[in-house]
This record gives structure tokens, sequence and C-alpha cells, in this order.
């Protein structure tokens, strides 16, 4: 259970910093209370946290042997593509990021009512992260984690992950958004993910 927490803990946190889902939190952040913020954001993480984790066990009942391989490749995969991406990059702030989430609360906001609430901030931060969230690296990382790993320690860890994040989003906001390097985050993702997957490689022989 440890080790699965550890996994969690490492991967979505390094996976998260950085990610749209960061940026719109901080966004958030900068138009409205933290606490309301925070809660609407983390309450769609750990969500969506457990979803994947019951995709996860879903596909636990596949040979155990399958999922380990797919685990440790999936892992490579990641890892070997964030490195060469990392290449790419430059040492600036991730603006690509920065953009989307920016666009996406300006498209929410121009919806709702100008007058706002704690329950409409909490809407609003639930329901921008919950859809950026679907489909991203980090759900399908937390749903290989919880197939071959104890479901309970990948929750947590990556609950953890996800609340450290959104901590630091909604609590640094402007700061962090300006010195993010893209290229650091990217390099130091994808060498956590070789390095898991050449962990999940070992255990196999």
């Amino acid at each position: 259970m440890l080790s699965a927490f550890t996994a969690g803990l490492l991967l979505v946190s390094i996976s998260e910093l950085g990610d749209k889902t960061f940026f719109i939190a901080a966004i958030l952040a900068m138009r409205h209370p933290r606490r309301w913020v925070f809660i609407g954001a983390i309450t769609a993480l750990s969500l969506m946290t457990v979803l994947s984790v019951l995709f996860g066990q879903a596909a636990a009942l596949l040979p155990q042997i399958y999922i380990q391989w797919a685990e440790a490749i999936l892992f490579l995969g990641f890892g070997t593509k964030l490195l060469l991406d990392a290449r790419n990059m430059s040492d600036q702030p991730n603006v690509e990021e920065q953009e989307e989430a920016l666009s996406a609360v300006k498209a929410a906001e121009a919806k709702q009512p100008k007058r706002q609430t704690p329950w409409s901030v909490i809407t609003e931060a639930f329901t921008l992260t919950f859809i950026a969230e679907w489909g991203d690296r980090t759900q399908i990382t937390t749903i290989a984690l919880a197939a071959a790993n104890h479901p309970l320690g990948v929750t947590l860890g990556a609950i953890l992950g996800h609340a450290i994040c959104a901590a630091v989003a909604v609590a640094c906001g402007r700061l962090v958004c300006g010195r993010i390097s893209e290229r650091a985050i990217t390099a130091m993702g994808g060498g956590l993910f070789l390095v898991f997957g050449l962990v999940g490689l070992r255990e196999l022989f």
C-alpha cells in the first residue's frame, strides 16, 4: 500500500504542476476567494481520482501479468515522449496551457451572473476542473496505477498530490504562473515516468 501511495503522490503531483487544471485554479483564485476555488477544484479532482481508480479496478479483472506489462510500457512510453518533448521546449513559462485555461475561465464566467456566491464559485471551479481533467494524462496514469497496485494507496496518494498542486495554485496564483518552466516540469515528469516504468520491468523479470 505504501508503494502505491508513493507512486500516486509523486506521479500526480509532478504531472499536475503546470497543467491546465493547475492554471484554472490559479486564475480563478485571482478573481474569487481562494477557499471556494480550492473546495471546488479539489472536489472535482478527488471525484476524478475515485472514478479513475474504479476504472483501474475494472481493468484489474484481466490477468495480472498483462496489466503489469501494460503499466510498464505505458509509463516508459509517457516518459520517453515527455523527455523528447522537453528537448524542443524553451525554458520559459508554459504560456499555451495558461492561455487555454484563461479562455476556459472567460467562457465560463461569461455565462455566470455578475454577482458571485460561494456556491457559484465552487460550482465553476468544480466544472472547469472536472472537464479539463477528463481524459488527461493524469487520469490515464491513475487508472494504470490502480489496475496494478493497491487501490486505496493509489487513491490517497493521488488525492494528496492533487491537493498539494491545487493548494499551491490558489495560494501562489500569479507568482507561480509566471515562473513555471514548461521544459523543466516536462523533463521532471518524463524522468519520473521512466523510473516507474523501469521499476515495473524489473519486477516482471
